[in-house]
């Protein structure tokens, strides 16, 4: 019951700060709301009744540091956001707003260093062990672990991929412990809430955002270190040599969708199996366009290259998502869908 009262309190207090707002802005924060809450916001905005100016203020200040309040702790940490707010409120209230935010709020492990570039991120971690770096990476976004991952050696890319995708998670008191480590480097710290990362999944999102060269580099790697693991890692994956596993129907497909001078472009260091897979689902007139394409391209960067293949890739990928089509994985003797 009590749950019940604190929603239909907050509620109350939402439509309160909407209608004081200006229709503009009120609408632009409802399109950023699921239907359900647009429905349950609405109702309560059509039964508000009178709301007096005091309380109008109260509800639209309490919004503002609480709002004030989130921001800080994304910035530094909860930590952070409590010797902030004590300076501008005071100690009681500022444990007040705090305790509510602890309460619902839940900040994933390193989100502090979302506001630090890769680069600089590396530079930091670098010379940590590589399970400290592996834990890192586990709990940044995957495109800028991506990143982190593809600036460091390749030995210990290998060995920062291996531990992410054998990482099953991390007791609170670890993580705690290796934000401290950052925070003496980045001098911003806070105790952030327990959540579990790692695995072979977090380890497909990282390498499906690194280029080509340190996804070959870690693959090879991981199946001289752990062929089961490199496999289970694989099947996960689809690269762009798998196009020679998919139906024919889906490959054509994927032409139609893809610029021919992406492709021809992609398949210049390609093998001649996927070469021979593309040109096959292709009319004479347009095989023959992209051989003589091919021909006349001239030597090319591999990074543009790598571009062109990883563009191809999440092509497929988006469609494959979409449900317009398989793409098939090898595994040994068989496909694995």
């Amino acid at each position: 019951m009590n749950g019940s009262r604190s929603t239909a309190s907050g509620r109350r207090k939402a439509a309160i700060v909407l209608v004081s707002l200006d229709s503009e802005t009120a609408a632009s924060v409802l399109k950023h709301m699921r239907d359900e809450e647009i429905e349950q916001l609405t109702l309560e905005i059509a039964t508000l009744g009178k709301v007096s100016s005091a309380q109008r203020d109260a509800t639209v200040s309490e919004f503002y540091q609480l709002a004030l309040a989130q921001e800080y702790i994304s910035q530094g940490g909860i930590d952070y956001a409590k010797h902030i707010l004590e300076k501008a409120l005071g100690t009681s209230r500022a444990l007040e707003i705090i305790n509510r935010l602890s309460a619902n709020l839940q900040v994933t492990p390193f989100d502090f260093v979302r506001y630090i570039s890769p680069e600089q991120l590396t530079s930091f971690i670098e010379g940590e062990h590589p399970q400290t770096i592996a834990l890192i990476v586990a709990h940044l976004r995957p495109d800028q672990a991506a990143m982190v991952l593809s600036a460091l050696t390749p030995d210990l890319q290998a060995d920062v991929a291996m531990r992410v995708a054998q990482m099953e998670g991390a007791r609170p008191e670890v993580i705690r412990e290796v934000e401290s480590v950052l925070e003496r480097k980045l001098t911003s710290f806070g105790t952030q809430e327990f959540s579990a990362a790692g695995g072979v999944k977090s380890l497909v999102e990282v390498l499906q955002n690194v280029d080509r060269s340190t996804e070959k580099v870690i693959l090879e790697r991981l199946e001289e270190e752990s062929p089961d693991l490199a496999e289970e890692v694989k099947n996960l994956m689809f690269v762009f040599e798998d196009i020679v596993f998919m139906e024919d129907r889906y490959v054509q497909m994927v032409i139609r969708e893809i610029d021919s001078k992406d492709l021809a472009l992609a398949l210049k260091t390609a093998s001649d199996e996927v070469k021979d897979k593309i040109t096959r689902n292709m009319s004479e007139r347009a095989s023959a366009m992209l051989r003589e394409e091919l021909e006349y391209l001239g030597p090319v960067r591999l990074r543009n290259v790598e571009e062109a293949q990883m563009k191809i890739v999440a092509g497929i990928r988006r469609m494959e998502e979409a449900g317009q089509l398989v793409a098939i994985r090898e595994k040994g003797d068989e496909m694995v869908v």
